[in-house]
């Protein structure tokens, strides 16, 4: 098995999750066919991979939209609270700048390894229109790089049944502050 590809046994097993959370949760993918999602799947091995990277982090992957331009289908991670994937600061910068209790890694990097995107602050409130995400959790998201020039980074929650956006150092991390990822199919 080479190190970005499943084995048959955990294609057919990830796809057969994939297909049961598509299944239960159709508000988030209104119109959408799972046979046509699944065809593109198994002809791109390296992004089914990467969902169950997702998966295995319980980020719960799903299909959020459609894009007619590209073709292509995007997941996000759709688990009720952050995924496993947390107490990192955002990127290697503030990681290398930490001078005490570094974080095991970082969020772009932990993001780039598993070969999917950081949910941008829109892509994040467009989660949550199709529910009630990171209630007990948060997530940091792309940070624009006039903001992250001056050493911060922004994460986002959903508290008071509204969405937040907030900011910290980047060199910051929390138990309770994972990341979001997207990836396009």
């Amino acid at each position: 098995m080479s190190k970005k590809k499943l084995t048959t046994e955990q294609s057919v097993e990830l796809l057969k999750v994939l297909k049961t959370r598509f299944e239960k949760n159709m508000n988030r993918h209104k119109n959408l066919n799972w046979e046509k999602i699944q065809e593109k799947l198994e002809t791109a091995p390296e992004k089914l991979w990467s969902l169950n990277e997702m998966e295995e982090t319980e980020g719960e992957p799903d299909v959020v939209a459609y894009d007619k331009k590209t073709d292509e289908y995007i997941f996000f991670d759709c688990s009720p609270e952050s995924p496993k994937r947390r107490s990192l600061c955002y990127d290697y910068q503030a990681w290398e700048a930490r001078k005490a209790n570094k974080p095991e890694s970082n969020v772009i990097d932990k993001a780039n390894e598993m070969g999917i995107e950081l949910l941008t602050e829109e892509q994040y409130r467009q989660l949550q229109e199709l529910g009630k995400f990171d209630l007990k959790t948060s997530s940091w998201v792309k940070t624009p790089a006039n903001i992250r020039e001056l050493g911060g980074a922004i994460f986002c929650d959903r508290r008071y049944n509204t969405v937040f956006m907030y900011h910290n150092g980047a060199d910051s991390y929390y138990a309770a502050r994972g990341f979001r990822g997207a990836l396009k199919v």
